[in-house]
């Protein structure tokens, strides 16, 4: 395999003849969804159904990380809780070995996406996170990741100079204020104190939410870890401070009916944020090589885009320091 462009020797007949291997009759329809990260492909039964097909990125994920995320939502699924959990073959298990691809089948779920302007869907929504995580709370992961600014952010900084994806007009500028973010964000986190964490989503953003049936079903547990509960939370969340504010006390409403939400996390709230930025930048430079990228984000790696995101940075140095959101009666 390609180190560089694994995905490289992955033509719909591989995709179909790893289908296959389980016993599905596939119609040769394929389709790629809008998958990144790894290749996501919806296939077509001859009895007119559809399954959906995941192949890991090589090399991202061990084997023990991924049947981890497995078991994760399998647990949640089997609560009834609205995530969509891989199928499991009797001689196999949920994570299927084709070649030099590791891939997994889940079923396909027609959804739309969340209406997060609606105060009622937010409810809604905290309802179903807190769920998540009062069954993430009962057990631990043992191979997933935990969070980390260092992983998130000093790792994300250091690929980026070091591979010298900055221009070299704005290096010094991006150099100095990324180290500024990170000693602030470490700071406060020092002075946060003790950091309460639990299985959580990882991404759970409204992108990776499908809305059916009057709730919301839970999608693409690639990122998930062990972390802050506010990291679940925080992205459901948009719009100026006073939209925020009243969705955040419908979040929170829901929310508290199945778990605790602990208060305090609030000024957490923009550290996430700057992370988040950070690590997002990082993800594209360290996924350019990958043909699909300059296809799918050609704004990426141009000298607007570098000088925008400094800016960024700098509005995200001063949002440290406004006040955090606040559970108002």
């Amino acid at each position: 395999m390609d180190p560089v462009h694994p995905y490289l020797q992955l033509i719909p007949d591989k995709v179909l003849a790893a289908v296959e291997t389980l016993g599905f009759e596939t119609d040769a329809r394929i389709f790629a969804l809008n998958s990144y990260e790894n290749r996501v492909y919806q296939i077509g039964l001859v009895d007119s159904s559809s399954i959906v097909v995941k192949f890991y990125r090589p090399g991202r994920w061990s084997r023990e990380q991924i049947l981890e995320e497995h078991a994760f939502t399998k647990e949640l699924a089997e609560l009834e809780i609205p995530v969509i959990a891989p199928e499991s073959f009797a001689d196999k298990g949920t994570l299927i070995e084709f070649e030099d691809f590791q891939f997994a089948i889940f079923r396909q779920i027609l959804g739309r996406p969340p209406e997060l302007d609606k105060l009622d869907n937010l409810l809604v929504m905290g309802r179903f996170v807190g769920r998540i995580h009062a069954v993430g709370a009962i057990n631990h992961f043992s191979h997933r990741k935990n969070f980390s600014v260092d992983r998130i952010a000093a790792e994300s900084r250091s690929f980026l100079l070091d591979n010298d994806f900055i221009p070299p007009d704005l290096v010094n500028a991006y150099a100095s204020l990324s180290s500024d973010l990170i000693a602030a964000i470490e700071q406060r986190l020092h002075s946060f104190g003790e950091l309460m964490t639990l299985r959580i989503h990882g991404d759970c953003h409204p992108g990776n939410v499908l809305w059916k049936d009057d709730k919301p079903h839970f999608v693409d547990f690639d990122d998930t870890m062990t972390g802050p509960a506010i990291q679940d939370l925080w992205m459901l969340l948009s719009g100026d401070r006073n939209q925020r504010q009243a969705q955040l006390l419908e979040v929170v409403e829901g929310y508290n009916e199945f778990f605790d939400f602990r208060a305090e996390e609030l000024e957490l709230i923009e550290s996430l944020r700057t992370l988040r930025l950070m690590h997002y930048s990082a993800w594209l430079a360290k996924r350019w090589s990958d043909p699909a990228f300059p296809q799918s984000f050609p704004w990426f790696n141009t000298n607007p885009y570098w000088a925008n995101h400094i800016l960024e940075l700098r509005e995200q140095l001063a949002a440290l320091d406004d006040p955090p959101l606040e559970l108002l009666n």
